[in-house]
């Protein structure tokens, strides 16, 4: 009676093992990661382009600006749009992927954030010298309610075929110069992904902002 218990218990454990390791390679085999074959490195102007647009609504890509660094170093117009946003391109001295894309009346508040950063002036400084600029009326901040859109990510590999960035996520903010938490009902902090919140409340960059969005379809 004991040698058959004692042999029923090791079959049963054996089992038990066996069922375990292949639920194990199955759940592995479901989680492999599909491997795009037509990866291929941002290397070129069409590139920067091409994945700069991307950081806009679908339906307003075909007619936009877009500005930035080209392949050779130099800071100029990389296509000449007819609508009202202007995109960013990638900068490709830099690590990672990040495109953005705004509206027209932004750009007196970008050009001069990227000309006081070319001075040599740190985060800081740039966000104080805007301030007082913006309150004494010298410096635009657009209309209220105007809206980046990032598209960014740790990977430099994108589809030509379809302009999406390896990885590449989406997050949005929506200006609303000195807008607080008590004059939009909206928090201080993210209370979950994707939910808004307003940073940098009360001052001239007070924001909306949603991040990240995960389908970068």
């Amino acid at each position: 009676m004991i040698r058959a218990l004692f042999l029923f218990m090791t079959i049963t454990f054996l089992f038990s093992c066996e069922s375990s390791v292949q639920n194990k390679t199955e759940k592995a085999t479901e989680e492999v990661t599909v491997i795009n074959p037509n990866l291929q490195e941002i290397s070129t102007d069409e590139a920067l382009i091409a994945t700069a647009v991307m950081a806009a609504p679908a339906e307003h890509r075909a007619e936009c600006t877009v500005i930035g660094y080209n392949m050779a170093g130099e800071f100029v117009t990389m296509k000449e749009g007819s609508n009202e946003l202007i995109c960013l391109a990638d900068d490709p001295k830099k690590k990672g992927f990040s495109a953005a894309c705004y509206h027209q009346s932004l750009e007196p508040f970008m050009a001069r954030g990227r000309a006081l950063k070319a001075e040599g002036k740190s985060a800081t400084e740039i966000f104080d010298i805007r301030e007082e600029e913006v309150k004494s009326g010298k410096l635009s901040m657009g209309e209220t309610g105007s809206t980046l859109h990032i598209y960014y990510g740790g990977e430099t590999m994108y589809d030509p075929e379809t302009s999406i960035v390896d990885g590449a996520k989406y997050r949005y903010v929506v200006y609303m110069p000195w807008a607080t938490a008590a004059s939009t009902g909206l928090p201080e902090r993210p209370i979950a992904a994707n939910h808004p919140w307003i940073m940098n409340p009360g001052t001239h960059r007070a924001h909306i902002m949603i991040s990240p969005v995960a389908d970068v379809n």
